[in-house]
């Protein structure tokens, strides 16, 4: 096998993702007949980000030229899928609703299925859509534990082998600036990485309240961004962006995490996350990123990424070394959320190698769960522990409820208090 160094696979990403990007629009319009086709899309998860995705897709289409079928809608929820149903005044016959509902959209007629739920349920979604036979965009993160993440990954490899197209929602690959930066990485502006920071420092979000006769299922999927085993927490959530954008640029995956965190002000009752996360990711070689991430109201803010190198850094977008010449990145959209879909639709009508962009999420989601799983314990947790070693007890580590168990009826409720580093009797006990 020949030896692949880090700047040779960055470069190879790079231009792959610019190649895609830079891709004559009006030529593939009349090499492959894009702009006269229809394309059928249907939508699994019809909540804030769903319906996001379904506009960003219309947008990338029409910048194509491509008109948009909506033939399938599926949500835990009536009042949801029917709200987006109302914006494309959809027969009922393409409307379902309920947690197996996304069998409904795996099985119509659609080429495309966006997949937009909360991550718990992105494995079991995204594995009865590439059966089918669907091109996908699986929104980030695509699992919750280690188990979920490895099957992205195996269903990934399934949708390679049936040549089907698949786009993550981590859209600062498909971002101009971003896809600049990496070139002039791959091409040695700032040298050979030596060290960086991450963050994704703000404020808190959303919380659900519990009404009166809500079922334990029904509470856990409509909060789901503040219950570890529906979202994974924020450090799997949110900084999973950071954390690709690191794997990108190092062109490989982290040996060791070791991290902390905890609960300063988050209000536990209906949720059980840290409020903060601090994880140290060990490359080896002796570089070692520092990975941070926050929801505190009320304190400095900071999203992005910043890297030393042997011949300059990087802070954000700005690159600070030695010059050099990149080929032109030209993108349909300077946003990352449209520009993904246009990506996503030039794939599905190229004629080339389709875009698969499932290993790369699934490896950064596996990376924010190592994350988590250290800040949790108070443990060192390994990559290959959770990637390879079947043997190790974090190989297998599942949170409960999973995704199946919501389709067969009501859930339990996990435990609402946050993990307490160190005071585990056991592994599981989280």
């Amino acid at each position: 096998m020949n030896n692949v160094t880090r700047r040779d696979f960055v470069k190879a990403a790079a231009v792959s993702s610019a190649a895609l990007s830079s891709f004559n629009i009006l030529g593939a319009q009349t090499a492959s007949g894009i702009h006269t086709s229809k394309i059928k899309v249907g939508l699994i998860g019809c909540g804030g980000r769903g319906g996001g995705a379904l506009r960003n897709f219309h947008e990338a289409a029409g910048l194509l030229g491509i008109e948009v079928e909506v033939v399938a809608l599926a949500d835990a929820f009536q009042d949801r899928v029917e709200k987006v149903a109302s914006g494309y005044k959809l027969d009922t016959s393409k409307v379902h609703y309920g947690f197996d509902a996304y069998h409904k959209v795996a099985n119509s007629d659609a080429e495309v299925v966006l997949m937009a739920t909360p991550p718990a349920f992105r494995p079991v979604h995204f594995e009865a859509c590439v059966k089918a036979g669907k091109h996908c965009f699986i929104e980030k993160p695509v699992a919750v534990d280690p188990v979920g993440a490895r099957k992205v990954i195996a269903v990934g490899e399934l949708a390679k082998s049936k040549g089907l197209t698949v786009v993550a929602g981590t859209q600062r690959r498909h971002r101009q600036s971003y896809l600049e930066m990496a070139a002039k990485v791959a091409a040695g502006a700032i040298g050979d990485i030596v060290g960086g920071s991450i963050s994704w420092n703000m404020g808190t979000l959303w919380k659900a309240t519990r009404t009166p006769g809500m079922s334990n299922a029904d509470f856990l999927t409509r909060n789901w961004l503040n219950f570890t085993e529906m979202s994974g927490d924020h450090i799997v959530e949110q900084h999973v962006h950071q954390l690709d954008v690191t794997n990108w640029l190092m062109g490989r995956m982290p040996k060791a995490f070791i991290g902390y965190g905890g609960c300063a002000r988050r209000e536990v009752a209906g949720g059980n996350q840290f409020d903060f996360f601090s994880v140290d990711m060990d490359y080896g070689d002796g570089i070692h990123i520092h990975s941070q991430c926050r929801q505190i109201a009320g304190c400095y803010n900071r999203v992005g990424e910043s890297f030393r190198g042997t011949k300059g850094f990087i802070n954000g977008v700005k690159v600070s070394g030695k010059e050099v010449k990149i080929d032109p990145i030209i993108v349909a959209h300077t946003s990352g959320i449209i520009q993904e879909h246009v990506d996503l639709l030039k794939s599905v009508r190229g004629k080339g190698e389709p875009m698969n962009r499932s290993r790369e999420v699934a490896d950064a989601t596996l990376c924010a769960i190592a994350g988590r799983m250290a800040a949790y314990t108070g443990k060192l947790i390994r990559w290959v522990d959770v990637s390879e070693n079947v043997k190790s007890p974090y190989y297998n580590f599942t949170l409960s409820p999973a995704a199946l168990d919501f389709e067969n009826g009501e859930v339990e409720m996990p435990n609402e208090l946050p993990a307490v580093p160190g005071e585990a009797k056991d592994w599981k006990e989280y």
